[in-house]
């Protein structure tokens, strides 16, 4: 080994031992006689003085390195002069005097600081990848992410799971995302397509008599890039056979708590996890994945505004639409300007807009309220338990809409309060959605999760009659409003499975050319079973103090789906499409 000892596990213990290092040059000060810089391992850092009576060649080669050199320094460890401690790091009551120093490889300048948190544009970062993971930040996010799957792992194999691999290269089916697809060479005309999950694999392996089964899998989607999404993502893939909802949420909620009490110093809220319905979690926060370190809830006057003189209102709640409302603490200040904003944000959700109404010694005061009763604004001030100095923005739209557009106030709101304590985890599942959901623009019906979620025992007679009303054995677990997790009992009858394939509009025959392997399984003594499937990406941004997920993955894509390090995607040559059999056109 070119070093005896990694730079961050020097301690005291260690005065008046010889070492050998090897790593990085951190940063660099000389001082004329005396040389110092901080060598950077994985570990850690340490510092390493260079004097000249000590070693007259080492000072000499101390004087020509710099930043991010890679170097190899041998020298005695000693304590530092009581004065001279550096309490802010692990390492700082020690130095390493060098007897030697050996250039492994030197560095350019490098195109970005790696020794400190300076701001960096993106592209950069991601076009000098290698770079960017060198950083402090970078290394322990990625040290995180590792200690996460590790526990993970071991967690699991104490609870009887088996790890399993399933394959890559799969059978293009309908439903979920769109697919990447890979062209075969030795079947013309046919393709392979990326795995979105392995909901079917691992279905199969139920079949198969696993009974528990995991994987850290790989998956793909060719969809638009946000902060909590990516091409390729990493998830906790999970099946048990033999279980209802209880068990799933039982085995995952005990995984996670025991993974944060691990791996982090964040609080969580309550334990056990508060359930909420999917219809309670509509109505109260206006999203399926609500943030719950914080209050503000929606509030629905629709019964009391409904009848108003306000036609916006009375329309809207003769259309079947809500009028609900959101009261913003402190920003009855906000200039028209400020709220303008706000409407616009969510006229983005679909909202047509907002009514707005300010409390300001103890009156409400608002360019609708001349069209309100005192009874109504009375009303209004009660139920949205308002006081002087607060902001109650009112939208009237679909319950849908109008539910979205103020769940997204709500999260740009606490945002700019300060209301999310970044050092809690806020945890909860959501059950009881909705089966299937309402397709506008394909006129059909199609799966709110997948395919291949259950209804309710209850409510398997209403999947033709009343397809609406049908709920499923889904829950999805949120955390500091990001869902990460999302699973259900799955359906295991072949009759079952093949209905549900009817009600998203499935004929008979597509359903055997596209899922004709499950549906044939499931004749041969198809066990209940049931699971789910954790973000890892997105657990690991939120134990990291990371608002997307792309600072917790070594080598992602930019926003535009690209990867600026390898120039990718990129063009290949013509003898490549000709093997394919694959012609480009304009």
């Amino acid at each position: 080994m070119l070093k005896s000892i990694n730079c961050g596990e020097l301690r005291p213990e260690h005065a008046g031992q010889q070492v050998r290092l090897a790593g990085w040059v951190h940063r660099r000060r000389d001082h004329g006689g005396l040389i110092f810089f901080d060598l950077r391992d994985r570990s850690g850092l340490v510092q390493v003085v260079f004097n000249a009576d000590i070693s007259q060649p080492a000072h000499s080669a101390a004087g020509e390195v710099r930043s991010e050199y890679v170097v190899q320094v041998e020298g005695v460890v000693g304590l530092r002069p009581s004065g001279l401690i550096n309490p802010h790091l692990p390492t700082g009551q020690i130095e390493v005097a060098a007897a030697s120093l050996r250039v492994l490889n030197p560095a350019l300048t490098t195109p970005f600081p790696i020794n400190e948190e300076a701001e960096i544009g993106d592209a950069i970062r991601l076009k000098y990848r290698y770079l960017d993971l060198r950083r402090q930040r970078m290394q322990k996010n990625l040290l995180l992410r590792h200690r996460i799957i590790t526990f993970i792992r071991n967690y699991l194999d104490q609870q009887d799971f088996i790890d399993i691999e399933t394959p890559i290269l799969l059978k293009s089916t309908p439903e979920g995302a769109r697919d990447f697809i890979v062209p075969s060479r030795v079947q013309p005309g046919k393709f392979f397509a990326l795995p979105q999950s392995p909901q079917q694999m691992k279905q199969l392996l139920m079949v198969a008599g696993f009974e528990r089964y995991f994987q850290i899998a790989r998956c793909f989607r060719d969809e638009d890039l946000r902060a909590d999404r990516q091409l390729e993502f990493t998830q906790l893939d999970l099946e048990m056979s033999f279980v209802d909802s209880t068990d799933v949420t039982a085995l995952i909620e005990g995984m996670v708590l025991g993974l944060f009490q691990t791996v982090s110093s964040k609080q969580v809220q309550a334990r056990p996890f508060p359930v909420l319905t999917y219809a309670e979690a509509m109505a109260r926060f206006g999203s399926d994945k609500p943030d719950l370190r914080y209050g503000l809830e929606l509030v629905d006057l629709t019964d009391l505004l409904g009848q108003s003189g306000f036609s916006v209102f009375a329309n809207a709640a003769a259309a079947g639409g809500q009028i609900k409302a959101l009261t913003a603490p402190g920003c009855g200040g906000y200039s028209r300007k400020q709220i303008d904003d706000l409407v616009e944000e969510a006229r983005h959700k679909g909202a047509g807009g907002l009514a707005w109404i300010k409390v300001e010694a103890g009156e409400l005061r608002s360019p609708i309220a001349k069209f309100l009763s005192q009874t109504e604004l009375a009303g209004i001030r009660e139920r949205c338990q308002a006081g002087d100095g607060d902001l109650i923005l009112i939208a009237a739209a679909p319950p849908a809409v109008a539910a979205e557009s103020l769940g997204h106030l709500r999260v740009l709101l606490a945002g700019r309060l300060g209301l999310a304590d970044p050092n809690v985890l806020a945890c909860a599942w959501v059950i009881d959605f909705p089966l299937l959901e309402w397709n506008e623009e394909e006129s059909r019906w199609q799966a709110k999760h997948h395919p291949f979620t259950s209804a309710l025992d209850a409510h398997w007679p209403l999947l033709e009659s009343d397809p609406a009303a049908v709920l499923a054995k889904a829950y999805d677990l949120v955390c500091n409003g990001m869902e990460i997790g999302g699973g259900s009992i799955r359906i295991h009858d072949q009759t079952q499975q093949s209905r549900m394939f009817a009600a998203l509009g499935i004929s008979p025959e597509q359903a055997q050319a596209q899922f004709g392997h499950l549906l044939e399984a499931f004749q041969y003594g198809a066990p209940p079973h049931g699971g789910i499937a954790l973000g890892l990406d997105r657990v690991v941004a939120i134990l990291a103090d990371e608002d997307s997920i792309r600072e917790v993955i070594a080598f992602p894509k930019t926003a535009s789906a690209t990867d600026l390090m390898l120039n990718s995607p990129s063009p290949v040559s013509a003898q490549q499409l000709r093997e394919l059999h694959i012609c480009l056109t304009d």
